[in-house]
């Protein structure tokens, strides 16, 4: 299978101990969608993250992430 490459808008929220924590991962259909995605869902969320993953999903095979917007707080260990 060719190489596919997915969006993802991923938001952070507080929970009850302050702790940050993901929720469920949003998928869009361009870098320029998942970074509008991302910018009107930091207004609601402590934080969010946009970014893009290349590989072949066939082989479970993919490059690193690459982040293409942050807003908020994040965990430190998402580069």
């Amino acid at each position: 299978m060719a190489s596919v490459t997915y969006y993802v808008v991923l938001p952070f929220v507080r929970d009850e101990e302050g702790d940050l924590v993901a929720q469920e991962g949003i998928e869009l259909q361009s870098a320029a969608a998942a970074k509008s995605k991302a910018s009107l869902l930091a207004g609601s969320k402590a934080g969010v993250v946009a970014f893009s993953r290349t590989g072949d999903p066939s082989q479970g095979e993919f490059e690193p992430a690459v982040v293409i917007a942050r807003y908020g707080e994040t965990p430190d260990d998402l580069e």
